[in-house]
């Protein structure tokens, strides 16, 4: 008899198991909001998927009067700008720092407290302070960004080398290789698709980041965008920005994990199906 944890669902199976939660919330949603409809057709909570779907189009095609813009791809551009900067700065101080961190004992000993205090800080809580010194402009959103996703870079990629085989190491300077070597050749490559990983992870943790910035202070972006139309109730805003916002966010995750696919492929040996 075949156990459950043995079975494996078929390519097909995969997806078709995939969409089965997606449908669901699909169905409750179209009974709640029609439920909702035929009581009150004016009703502004749960939207018709018409209605949404118009909306929608509205923001991706027709300019704004005021600026001229297309208010969709302009919200769209200045928060992916914000995101990947910020996130770009992360990932190159969390592989800096967490390799030094890693490889070098005297040097973690010094910054391995430093890092996890700040890891311990609510990045939220000092968004103050971050208006105060840089202003409301786009330094703060993109320190709040590097501030809250760092120290967990950091600590990931320092973990990962404290787990690395002492046999690598040791091999590496009975071969000669100096400690900048050991750093460069050894650690390095291996910590590089690590990098990769953790970011990706960190992806959900950087968007919220810049959503609540964006709310707070800012002239364009998806957050502020959400924030400008909820004391109108326009749900048929929020929504599909929540669910644009929800698709960017998994684009640039598969981008990510195809990336590290492309340029790492020994690091995913034996990984399957998972991604």
């Amino acid at each position: 008899m075949k156990r459950l944890i043995n079975l494996t669902p078929s390519k097909g199976g995969r997806w078709l198991l995939g969409l089965l939660p997606f449908l669901l919330l699909a169905m409750i949603y179209l009974a709640l909001s029609n439920a909702r409809l035929a009581e009150n057709p004016n009703d502004r909570l749960l939207p018709a998927p018409a209605t949404m779907a118009q909306t929608f189009y509205n923001l991706a095609t027709e300019e704004n009067v005021r600026t001229g813009q297309i208010i969709l791809w302009a919200d769209t551009v200045a928060s992916l700008e914000r995101l990947l900067i910020g996130v770009a700065i992360s990932a190159l101080i969390g592989l800096s720092v967490g390799i030094v961190n890693g490889g070098l004992p005297l040097v973690r000993a010094k910054l391995s407290p430093l890092v996890t205090v700040v890891s311990l800080i609510p990045p939220m809580a000092i968004l103050p302070i971050l208006f105060i010194a840089f202003g409301t402009g786009e330094m703060a959103k993109i320190a709040l960004i590097a501030i809250g996703v760092t120290p967990f870079l950091i600590r990931d990629l320092q973990g990962h080398a404290l787990r690395l085989p002492d046999e690598q190491l040791i091999k590496a300077q009975t071969l000669g290789a100096s400690s900048w070597q050991v750093l460069t050749r050894v650690l390095l490559p291996q910590l590089t698709p690590r990098l990769l990983n953790a970011t990706r992870l960190a992806l959900g943790t950087a968007w919220l980041f810049l959503i609540a910035a964006e709310a707070i202070a800012s002239q364009e972006g998806l957050g502020y965008r959400i924030f400008l139309v909820r004391r109108y109730l326009s749900m048929d805003v929020i929504l599909p920005y929540v669910a644009w916002i929800t698709l960017l966010a998994f684009l640039l995750d598969q981008l990510l994990a195809w990336i590290s696919r492309l340029a790492f492929p020994w690091y995913h040996a034996g990984e399957g199906d998972t991604s």
